[in-house]
């Protein structure tokens, strides 16, 4: 069965239909220069046969709401998620922000912007305070940087486990 980049993510699939061709031609200027980045990653000879970039801004989204939704009451999967791949969603997430504020600045008030902002306030609604960091033993910012620069997704835990 092929990967849908979609699966579990209606509103992300509904955001980029709707979005204007502005704003998936500078998507795709941010997918052109990752794909770059992670072509350099390989040895040479499978350089070329990577034609699309693993985490393009669209996976980037898509994996946001999997990981939302995957926390909120009545998720049901027997899909794996182990807690490092709960890491790697807060990296990406990290990742959206930064493209948003930069790159993609022109789709923080289009209805790229809002989804992000809808999934960020349904995160918090599935999560809770972590003053302690009881997660930071197996979930870390892969990019060390102080406390006061990390999102909000990196003080909280969630109230339903998605790794259980």
């Amino acid at each position: 069965m092929a990967y849908e980049m979609f699966r579990s993510a209606p509103e992300t699939k509904a955001a980029w239909a709707a979005s204007p061709a502005a704003v998936r031609d500078a998507v795709a200027g941010c997918d052109a220069e990752r794909l770059e980045v992670e072509r350099s990653r390989v040895a040479p000879e499978l350089r070329e046969r990577i034609t699309s970039p693993v985490y393009s801004v669209q996976e980037r989204f898509a994996s946001w709401e999997r990981v939302v939704r995957r926390m909120e009451p009545g998720w049901a999967s027997d899909d794996f998620y182990p807690i490092s791949a709960y890491a790697n969603d807060l990296d990406s997430r990290d990742s959206l922000g930064q493209l948003m504020n930069t790159q993609l600045a022109e789709a923080r008030e289009g209805i790229l912007g809002r989804l992000l902002s809808q999934l960020d306030e349904r995160f918090v609604g599935a999560t809770v305070p972590d003053p302690e960091h009881s997660l930071r033993a197996w979930v870390r910012p892969a990019r060390v940087r102080p406390e006061t620069e990390l999102g909000v997704w990196w003080k909280r835990r969630p109230l339903r486990d998605p790794w259980d």
